[in-house]
């Protein structure tokens, strides 16, 4: 009998900690048997309607239990008549993400494989060389939207208006997280986040945690950081905040329900040391508090609801 869920979605969001996720799930794919399933494709997230049969076809015929990943905007299996995985996924401070990126189409990570060449080999100099301020403070097109809406396609999905920035795509990127991912993390705690994923899906992800702090592994992850970036001016930080409003509006949404799912199953967010780049004067969210005990409901049960959905 195979565990359940057997059929998991890894959609992941670029420049959200995927990589170090990835290492981690060949280790655990290997440790507990399950198929993962990875794409080479990095760069194509929106599909045309028959790419998304074809795509959704290969990944329902998987031999299950399977993990399939890749970076690729929200799948509707149902629309196209098969079964609904599971989703997972993981998001970060819009800003961070956004400047993670930037830095890494120019100078790549310390692997030293030179990647970003690869990634951009026809970027020209003066473009690997712009200054973050600049891009921001005159409008280039790769710091202004549409560019800058970016994590809420991965969550509203394939339809044309996912990537025009405005309140549809949130609200249905909002729903589709509510009805369709089992977890959507936070980048910034991730060990709660692998702590939930343990506790979710047990056979895709038992010790995961401790294979993550193994110092063997923090030295692989170490090397996926990015290289030369630079923290733009409070200015243009503030200028970036404006024009990435809706990415804002989503991750407090999503980062207010994962620290509620965390005070349900008795985590609480401990006070951290403080982080060595700015706050970009963003306000805080929710916070989470004590955990609380919820005697009325049993967690498994809500488990079990969660995997019916």
């Amino acid at each position: 009998v195979l565990p359940f869920p057997s059929q998991v979605v890894y959609n992941r969001v670029g420049k959200c900690g995927s990589r170090t996720v990835v290492l981690l799930l060949r280790i655990l794919s290997e440790k507990h048997g399950f198929n993962l399933v990875t794409s080479d494709i990095h760069n194509k997230t929106r599909l045309t309607k028959n790419e998304q049969m074809e795509l959704i076809k290969n990944i329902s015929t998987a031999e299950q239990p399977y993990l399939f990943t890749r970076h690729v905007h929200f799948l509707n299996f149902s629309r196209f008549g098969g079964d609904q995985p599971v989703y997972i996924n993981i998001i970060r401070d819009p800003v961070n993400r956004f400047l993670s990126n930037y830095f890494f189409r120019r100078f790549g990570d310390w692997r030293g494989e030179q990647n970003h060449m690869i990634r951009t080999p026809n970027m020209r100099q003066e473009e690997r060389y712009l200054d973050i301020n600049v891009c921001i403070l005159e409008n280039y097109p790769e710091c202004s939207n549409p560019r800058l809406f970016y994590i809420i396609p991965y969550f509203c999905g394939q339809h044309p208006r996912c990537r025009e920035p405005g309140e549809w795509a949130l609200e249905r990127a909002k729903l589709n997280v509510n009805e369709n991912f089992l977890l959507v993390g936070i980048l910034e705690e991730l060990e709660d986040v692998l702590l939930l994923l343990e506790r979710f899906l047990p056979h895709y992800f038992k010790d995961v945690l401790s294979i993550y702090k193994n110092p063997e592994h923090r030295k692989l992850g170490n090397l996926t950081v990015t290289v030369k970036k630079t923290v733009p001016s409070p200015e243009a930080i503030q200028i970036l905040y404006q024009r990435m409003r809706y990415e804002y509006e989503f991750y407090f949404y999503v980062k207010e329900q994962f620290h509620l799912l965390k005070r349900k199953f008795g985590l609480k967010s401990h006070n951290r040391k403080p982080s060595p780049r700015p706050e970009f004067f963003i306000p805080s969210p929710l916070e989470t508090e004590e955990p609380i005990n919820d005697e009325e409901e049993d967690d498994e049960k809500w488990l079990e609801d969660i995997y019916k959905r």
